[in-house]
C-alpha cells in the first residue's frame, strides 16, 4: 500500500502552492494515463497528485489568426482531433493526437501530459516541435515560455523546476505555402509504442523550399532535431534527390538502441523512410493538396 494524497487545484496559483508544499514527490495530474501507472508500478515515487483539470487555462482550446493555437495542458486528445480549426490548419497535430493510446485513453490523455512524461518515443512531440510549439510554464518565480524542442532533457527528465507545471501549449498560425506532417511505425495497428516516429515541416518560396524543420522520435534519449535534413532541402526545389538526402541525414542522426521493439538497423532505416514520407506529405499540404 502507498500513502498517496489527492488535491484538486482551481487556479494556477493554487496548483503552484500545492506543488511547492508537496515537494519532490508531488506530481501534476492532467490526464493521468502515464503517471498513475508509473506510481502504481513504483516507477515514480508519488505522495501527492495535484489535479489541474479544473483550472480553466489548462482546458483551453482556441485559435485566432494573430495568436495562433492555444491548447491547455490538460485538454484531452479527443477534443483536439475533433476541433475544426485544428483539422483545417494543424493536420500533423491531428495525426499524432489521434494515435496516443486508444480511443478510451484519448478521453483523458493530453498533449501536455505526453510532453511532460518525457518519453523518447512520445508520439506528439515531433509534431509539436516542427510546428514551432512552445510550452507556457508557471511556477513560484512567475511564468516563462520554452520551445518544445528544448523541453525534454532525457528519458523521463525535463526542464521543469520544483513547483512548476505546464499550463498550455502554443503554436503559431501556419505561414502561407507551408505544411507539416507526422507518421510513425508500430508493429500493430494501435495501442503500441512507436518503433520510430517523425514530423516534418516545409515552407515554399516559389519553387524552392525556404524553411524546413524535421524531428524524429524513439531513436535517441529525447526526440531529435535533424538540422542536416533541413539543410539538404532548404534553398532548393524539393525533388526525389533532395528528399532522399534528407532521409539519409535522418538515418545518420538517429542514435537508437536495440530492444524488444526494434533493432538499431531497423530504426535507422525507418528514420529515413518516415522522414521521406512526411516531407512528401508536408509538401503536398503546403501546395494545397
Amino acid at each position: 500500500m502507498q500513502d498517496v494524497r489527492y488535491a484538486k487545484a482551481s487556479s494556477v496559483d493554487e496548483a503552484i502552492d500545492l506543488l511547492n508544499k508537496g515537494g519532490v514527490t508531488a506530481r501534476v495530474l492532467a490526464g493521468g494515463t502515464d503517471i498513475i501507472v508509473q506510481a502504481r508500478e513504483r516507477r515514480r515515487e508519488v505522495r501527492l497528485f495535484v489535479d489541474i483539470k479544473s483550472i480553466p487555462e489548462t482546458q483551453e482550446l482556441k485559435y485566432d489568426a494573430d495568436g495562433g493555437l492555444t491548447v491547455g495542458a490538460a485538454t484531452p486528445c479527443y477534443r483536439i482531433y475533433n476541433d475544426e480549426n485544428v483539422k483545417r490548419l494543424y493536420p500533423a497535430l491531428i495525426e499524432a493526437a489521434s494515435v496516443i493510446g486508444g480511443v478510451a485513453i484519448q478521453g483523458r490523455a493530453s498533449l501536455g501530459g505526453n510532453l511532460c512524461n518525457s518519453g523518447p518515443a512520445a508520439d506528439s512531440v515531433p509534431a509539436m516541435i516542427v510546428l514551432d510549439g512552445k510550452a507556457t510554464i508557471a511556477g513560484p518565480n512567475g511564468r516563462r515560455s520554452v520551445a518544445i524542442e528544448d523541453f525534454n532533457t532525457g528519458p523521463g527528465r525535463n526542464i521543469l523546476e520544483p513547483g512548476e507545471f505546464v499550463v498550455s501549449l502554443n503554436f503559431p498560425s501556419p505561414a502561407p505555402n507551408s505544411g507539416a506532417a507526422w507518421q510513425r511505425f508500430i508493429p500493430r495497428n494501435e495501442m503500441d509504442i512507436a518503433v520510430v516516429n517523425a514530423g516534418s515541416y516545409v515552407r515554399f518560396d516559389g519553387n524552392n523550399v525556404s524553411a524546413a524543420k524535421i524531428a524524429i522520435g524513439a531513436v535517441g534519449p529525447t526526440v531529435l532535431m535533424v538540422p542536416d535534413a533541413a539543410a539538404a532541402i532548404v534553398g532548393k526545389p524539393l525533388t526525389d534527390e533532395t528528399i532522399k538526402a534528407a532521409g539519409e541525414a535522418a538515418k545518420n542522426t538517429a542514435r537508437p538502441i536495440d530492444d524488444m521493439r526494434g533493432t538499431i538497423k531497423q530504426r535507422k532505416h525507418l528514420s529515413a523512410v518516415l522522414v521521406e514520407r512526411t516531407l512528401r506529405e508536408a509538401a503536398q499540404r503546403a501546395r494545397g493538396g
